[in-house]
């Protein structure tokens, strides 16, 4: 075997497919265009580099679905959730991280595998020859974007994706502000205060939501639309919607208890999560914001408890292209007009950081299995990695086709459980039970053959 597997893009799905396809013995290249070819989000030139949230979300495996994925990667010997245990900070039922140390540690541990290697500089147009997986993200350059929609005969599909702005701990007033987890959730006193609570009352939300709606915006440019995906709306957004919509979403009060003043129900609350290790940082939940810099500051330091507050970074906006997946990929996730180029990651069509490194597990071990003559059995639909690669090269609805998280709802029924709210946990633990027994067949299989 001297084929060597050609990573474009070195984010969380490029990594772990570099990485899957090297522990199969696969001699595997990552282009990596930063740090000569920088990008707005990013700060460094390291692979998986968190941009956004350092939250790969719940860690349950068997009442929520991102958390089941977790399990699957685990399961799968996968980089990116071994290297987040190493990394995690207390969020409650959530995996955080550390997201400096984790992206150092990512980019060590591949480097240090004798079968990859990295290579620094752009790659501008998509190979005819050799076995590629296209790993680039939301923030695909310009010209591999524009050689990309040439060879699918489409444009690509846009959304606007936000990044939440990251105050200082220290700014923080803690006469105002308290400590605890919703509803007092994780196993440890440091879990059940592993968010940073700021109340509002009545007056006081009614007044933020007159000046977010009033607030100076980011314009958007010629020929761009503002295509959001509803995982990662904008602040100013859900409150276009009703101004009521955030106290049901972000600044939902529900579960907290202020020690300030244990007899005042808040009527809103707005949730900050540490953001590093040290405790230094805390990102604003669910506060994705177009609002510009200026207005930014002024907004929210409305917020009780962060009246003076200092920003280590204020949130932005960029464009994030994917394809129409489900028309051109197929099943091995290979481009049907170039089947010896893979897609994986967010570029696909999925959403988060948890779900792009699940596609990039895959197409790594997709690519590797190719390379090695051993093709790998049908990934099973039953299993969270089945249902969303399901979902994004067929299940989906090609002429509505939008980013997706990983959810229950694109598994398939289990018979004999009742539906609705009432028999959700029974249901949830029946996907879980099965999807979980589903991968491990799977994974067995693949050992069997070997």
């Amino acid at each position: 075997m001297t084929q060597e597997l050609h990573i474009v893009g070195g984010g969380m799905a490029g990594s772990e497919a570099a990485w899957q396809a090297a522990q199969l013995g696969v001699n595997v290249v990552i282009h990596e265009m930063r740090p000569k070819v920088e990008t707005f989000a990013h700060r460094t030139g390291n692979l998986a580099e968190m941009v956004c949230s350092n939250s790969f979300r719940s860690d349950d495996d068997e009442q929520n679905a991102v958390g089941l994925l977790h399990w699957e990667m685990r399961a799968a010997g996968g980089l990116i959730m071994a290297t987040a245990d190493r990394h995690r900070l207390p969020a409650g039922g959530a995996l955080a991280v550390d997201r400096d140390p984790f992206a150092e540690d990512v980019t060590a541990a591949l480097k240090a595998l004798p079968n990859v290697r990295v290579e620094y500089g752009e790659i501008t147009e998509l190979p005819r020859d050799g076995q590629w997986i296209i790993a680039t993200g939301p923030l695909t350059s310009s010209a591999l974007g524009q050689a990309i929609a040439a060879e699918t005969g489409a444009d690509a599909l846009a959304f606007f994706d936000a990044i939440a702005p990251i105050v200082y701990a220290e700014s923080i007033d803690m006469s105002k502000a308290w400590m605890q987890s919703r509803y007092d959730k994780g196993e440890t006193e440091e879990e059940r205060k592993a968010y940073l609570n700021c109340p509002m009352d009545r007056a006081q939300y009614e007044a933020f939501i007159d000046a977010l709606l009033a607030a100076d915006k980011t314009e958007f440019h010629d020929g761009e639309t503002a295509g959001y995906f509803d995982g990662c709306l904008p602040i100013e957004v859900m409150a276009e919607r009703g101004r009521e919509t955030l106290r049901h979403g972000p600044m939902k009060p529900v579960g907290l208890t202020n020690p300030h003043q244990p007899d005042v129900k808040a009527h809103a609350v707005v949730q900050l999560r540490r953001d590093n290790a040290l405790g230094t940082l805390y990102n604003i939940v669910g506060f994705q914001t177009k609002m510009k810099y200026g207005a930014q500051t002024e907004v929210l330091r409305m917020i009780p408890g962060l009246e003076e507050a200092r920003f280590a970074r204020l949130g932005g906006i960029h464009r994030n292209t994917f394809l129409n997946s489900p028309t051109l990929l197929d099943a091995q996730m290979r481009l049907k007009s170039r089947p010896n180029i893979r897609f994986a990651g967010q570029i696909t069509g999925v959403e988060g950081y948890v779900e792009s490194a699940a596609m990039g597990l895959l197409a790594g071990r997709m690519a590797a299995a190719e390379i090695l003559g051993r093709p790998l059995p049908e990934v099973p639909q039953d299993s969270a990695m089945g249902a969303l690669i399901h979902h994004i090269t067929g299940g989906a609805e090609a002429k509505t086709f939008q980013p997706m998280n990983v959810n229950f709802g694109l598994f398939r029924p289990v018979d004999g459980l009742k539906g609705g709210r009432r028999g959700r946990k029974d249901r949830y633990k029946a996907y879980t039970d099965r999807a979980k027994a589903a991968w491990q067949d799977w994974l067995g299989a693949i050992a069997s053959a070997a």
